[in-house]
C-alpha cells in the first residue's frame, strides 16, 4: 500500500492539467461510487483505495468531494499510520488536495447559496499544518503566513497563535530578529481585531486567540522600549501621519508601560491631533504632567474640560487641575478650578474646598485688616470642607486649628472698629470672598 500511495500522487501530479479537460471516463465512474458509497456506510478502509483510483481518474474539476472527502480519508490514514516516511507522506498529500480544492472549487453550493470556501479551505490547511508539522517552526511561520496573508481577518485565531508562536521560537533560536517578529505580532493582533464573529461561539474563540496572542508576545521579553523605539523611531520620522503606524506604536509601548519616551509622547499627540478626544486630551496631560510640563499638561487637561460633557468628569478635571496647579503654584488657575468642581459634583466638594482654604490661607495679602481675612476665608472653606465630606473632618479641623494661631486679638481689631462676628470683605491675589472676623 505504502509503494501504491507514493506512486499514485507522483502520477496524480504528472497528469496534472491534462485532467482538467476531460469528461469522466468509466473508470472515474466506477470508483466514484465505489468509494463513495464505503464513505457513506462508514468504511473507511475500503473507501480509501478506491478513492485513489477515483481521484487519479477523475477530471480535477468534477466533484468538490473528491478533495472534501478524501481529505477525511487521508486523515484517518494519518491517525493509524506509525511509519513516518508514509505519515509524512500522506500530510504532503493532505496539504496539496487543499491547494486542488482551492483551484478548481474555490466557490461552491451549501443550503442552495453560492458562497465562497476560500476562508475555509486556508483555514483547514493552516489547521492541518498545525497538527502535523507543528513542531518545525520554519515550515509553520512560513506557510502560516501564507494563509494569513490570503484571507486576513477570516483566519481563524489559532492559525495567529501558533504562527506568532513560531516567530517566537526562530527568533530565540536566531533565526529571526526582532522586527519580524513585532511584525508578526502586530499583523496578527490587528486582523483579530478586524475579525468579524458569525456567532457568539466564534466571539469567544476570538477573543480567547486575543488573550493568549497578548499573553505569549509579554512573555516573549521582545517588545522591550528599546527594542520598540529602535524599530519605530525610523518608521514614525519618515511617516509621523501613517495612521496604523502611530497606533500600533501607541499600543505596543502601552503594553509595554513605555509612557516615559519620547517617540511615545509623540505618538500619542499625532493621535490626538488626527483624532481629537476628551480621552485623548487627558491621557496626555497625564503624559506632560508627569514629566513635569507645566504648560502643556494645564493645556491638555483644559482642552479635555472643554471637550468633555458629562458633569462628573468635567468635576474629575477641574480637580485634577486644581491640584495640579496648586502645587505649581498657580494658585488662581487652582482657585477656580477648586470651584468649578465643587459646583459640578458635590463628591468633589469636600476635596476642593479644602484645596480653596490652603490657598487663601498661603497667599499674602497687603493691608492692615486684609493680613487677617485670608485666615478667616480659609476657615470658612475648611468649614464647608468638612461639612460637605465628613472622612475629612479631622483634616480640616486641624487646618482650622493652625490658620487660629493667626487671627488677630481683639485689642487689634478694635483698633480698626471691627468686631468679633461681624461680616467683612476680603480681596487679595486675585480672589474676593465675604468671611466673618475672627479673634484669638
Amino acid at each position: 500500500m505504502k509503494k501504491f500511495t507514493l506512486l499514485f500522487f507522483a502520477l496524480a501530479m504528472l497528469i496534472g492539467v491534462s485532467a482538467f479537460a476531460q469528461e469522466p471516463n468509466d473508470q472515474c465512474k466506477l470508483y466514484l461510487d465505489f468509494y463513495s458509497n464505503n464513505y457513506k456506510n462508514k468504511q473507511y478502509d475500503d473507501a480509501y483505495p478506491q478513492w485513489i483510483i477515483a481521484y487519479r481518474e477523475c477530471p480535477k474539476n468534477y466533484r468538490a468531494n473528491i478533495y472534501i472527502q478524501g481529505s477525511d480519508l487521508l486523515k484517518k490514514q494519518i491517525a493509524k499510520t506509525r511509519d513516518a516516511g508514509r505519515k509524512e507522506a500522506l500530510v504532503d498529500s493532505l496539504l496539496t488536495l487543499q491547494d486542488e480544492r482551492l483551484q478548481y472549487f474555490p466557490t461552491g453550493k451549501k443550503n442552495g447559496v453560492v458562497q465562497d470556501f476560500t476562508a475555509t479551505i486556508l483555514n483547514n490547511k493552516g489547521q492541518y499544518i498545525i497538527n502535523y508539522r507543528g513542531s518545525r517552526s520554519d515550515y509553520v511561520y512560513a506557510n502560516l503566513g501564507e494563509v494569513i496573508d490570503k484571507i486576513g481577518s477570516q483566519t481563524k485565531g489559532s492559525i495567529f497563535v501558533n504562527y506568532l508562536q513560531a516567530a517566537i521560537a526562530l527568533y530565540k533560536a536566531g533565526n529571526l530578529d526582532v522586527e519580524e517578529v513585532i511584525n508578526a505580532y502586530t499583523k496578527a493582533s490587528e486582523y483579530l481585531k478586524a475579525a468579524e464573529p458569525a456567532d457568539d461561539a466564534e466571539a469567544t474563540s476570538i477573543g480567547e486567540a486575543k488573550a493568549t496572542l497578548e499573553s505569549i508576545f509579554a512573555e516573549s521579553n521582545v517588545a522591550s522600549c528599546d527594542n520598540l523605539v529602535a524599530i519605530f523611531k525610523p518608521r514614525y520620522d519618515a511617516n509621523p501621519d501613517d495612521v496604523s503606524t502611530v497606533n500600533t506604536i501607541v499600543r505596543l509601548m502601552n503594553r509595554g508601560e513605555c509612557f516615559d519616551n519620547d517617540l511615545y509622547l509623540s505618538a500619542v499627540t499625532t493621535l490626538h491631533k488626527l483624532d481629537p478626544s476628551a480621552n485623548s486630551a487627558y491621557f496626555l496631560y497625564r503624559l506632560h504632567s508627569a514629566r513635569g510640563n507645566v504648560s502643556e499638561a494645564i493645556l491638555y487637561i483644559e482642552e479635555a474640560i472643554a471637550s468633555s460633557s458629562a458633569e462628573e468628569v468635567k468635576a474629575q478635571y477641574n480637580y485634577e487641575l486644581a491640584n495640579f496647579a496648586y502645587k505649581n503654584s498657580l494658585k488662581s488657575k487652582a482657585y477656580s478650578a477648586a470651584g468649578a468642581a465643587a459646583a459640578l459634583d458635590c463628591g468633589y466638594a469636600g476635596k476642593a474646598y479644602m484645596i480653596m482654604g490652603n490657598i487663601w490661607a498661603s497667599t499674602s495679602c497687603s493691608g492692615d485688616v486684609a493680613k487677617y481675612g485670608r485666615y478667616w476665608v480659609a476657615t470658612d472653606f475648611y468649614q464647608k470642607a468638612r461639612n460637605a465630606d465628613p472622612s475629612l473632618a479631622s483634616d480640616a479641623s486641624s487646618a482650622i486649628s493652625s490658620v487660629a494661631r493667626y487671627y488677630p486679638e481683639y485689642s487689634e481689631i478694635f483698633m480698626y472698629n471691627i468686631t468679633a462676628g461681624q461680616s467683612y470683605s476680603v480681596s487679595c491675589g486675585g480672589m474676593s470672598a465675604s468671611t466673618t472676623v475672627r479673634v484669638r
